[in-house]
């Protein structure tokens, strides 16, 4: 049954809870973390560690994407990001972190806004694919709802293994001043897989599931100051009540379809390895992490983190902010297997989850799904 709350005459919400707000109940046996397993697959690809890169330039280059797929994961290229529009990347970026540091954070959003009103150039963006395909990882690429229908051609054509249709909110048809996006017509036409999101409730990740998505992401990014959809659309995805409504949906429609696993893929407020095993607690079958990849060393943003949304030209969701300095910065395999000498869980973020399935008694994923829950207070 749902927590109801009134909240004035006539007027009711639902309690929901965040991350923070619960925590992994160890009952049964324990076991050696080596006996643990992290390993996922979406469609026909697999994948060691259940962490993908969110699609934003301040994380995911070509090169960065190369190096989280030869550690296992999975880096998401921003499709319409910088690497889509300009070819000398790098120095945008420095030049984007540079008047962040020095004129602040709205001189940055505008520079940012800017460097996104430059034309996407089809042939840039293919060669951003093709540095991926040649290193021999699964690339994947982030489209918006707006765009998916102009833009997934070429992508297709380039070569990408998954397409990431990736929105602030999004849902099964996006209606906007020409044809509407009928995510079910538009999925059944490709030969690639597709992950949609972000979504924040049962039936909208219902509805994404039946369009025949590989894959459904809950949330729409960091919570940690970055991303500000809250501030100005009041808008806000409590990460635990979405990933386990979402994997509600999942339940339901695996039964519905006699056996068809759609994955949950969570997105905001996974910010040290802690969050990732009570993400994936509630239900979801990976994390998409922001944030924390920011100490990585080969991540392009040299400390500084931007969501995708941050960029857009009227309505801007998002900051750019510095959350790592050079002294802090390590190499990506120490921030995923460490070693670490961080005791508040943000680098061995894979060390982290396997010793709390380990701790919890738990092999792999998909059974620890099951392990138990407190909240607090």
């Amino acid at each position: 049954m749902r927590d109801l709350v009134e909240i004035g005459m006539g007027r009711t919400a639902r309690r929901t809870y965040e991350l923070d707000d619960i925590d992994i109940v160890p009952s049964r046996r324990t076991r050696s973390s080596k006996q643990v397993s992290v390993a996922w697959q979406l469609d026909a690809y697999r994948f060691e560690i259940p962490f993908l890169a969110h699609p934003t330039d301040a994380l995911v280059s070509p090169k960065f994407a190369i190096e989280l797929g030869k550690a296992g994961g999975l880096g998401v290229i921003n499709g319409e990001g910088l690497w889509a529009r300009h070819a000398d990347v790098d120095a945008k970026i420095k030049q984007l972190a540079d008047v962040a540091e020095k004129e602040g954070v709205e001189a940055a959003v505008a520079l940012l806004q800017e460097l996104h009103a430059a034309p996407m150039k089809a042939d840039l963006l293919a060669a951003a694919v093709a540095e991926v395909r040649a290193a021999g990882v699964t690339t994947a690429v982030r489209v918006s709802p707006q765009n998916a229908r102009a833009l997934t051609p070429a992508l297709v054509a380039a070569g990408i293994d998954l397409l990431v249709v990736h929105g602030t909110i999004i849902s099964a048809e996006h209606v906007g001043d020409g044809e509407p996006l009928n995510l079910k017509t538009f999925i059944a036409e490709l030969d690639v897989p597709v992950v949609a999101g972000g979504v924040s409730d049962h039936r909208t990740a219902l509805h994404l599931m039946r369009t025949g998505a590989a894959g459904v992401i809950v949330g729409y990014g960091s919570m940690q100051g970055a991303t500000t959809t809250n501030e100005v659309l009041g808008i806000a995805v409590p990460m635990a009540t979405a990933i386990a409504d979402a994997a509600a949906a999942r339940r339901d429609y695996l039964d519905e379809t006699g056996g068809r696993y759609v994955h949950v893929i969570a997105d905001g407020e996974a910010l040290t390895s802690g969050h990732i095993a009570k993400a994936i607690a509630c239900g979801a079958d990976a994390v998409m992490l922001g944030v924390p990849l920011t100490l990585a060393q080969e991540a392009p943003g040299a400390g500084w983190y931007w969501p995708s949304a941050a960029a857009h030209p009227s309505v801007p969701r998002g900051a750019v902010l510095p959350y790592a300095i050079d002294e802090e910065r390590v190499p990506l395999e120490q921030v995923l297997n460490g070693p670490s000498n961080d005791p508040f869980g943000s680098l061995n973020l894979v060390g982290g989850l396997r010793r709390s399935m380990a701790k919890s008694g738990y092999c792999d994923l998909k059974e620890f799904q099951k392990v138990g829950l407190n909240v607090r207070g």
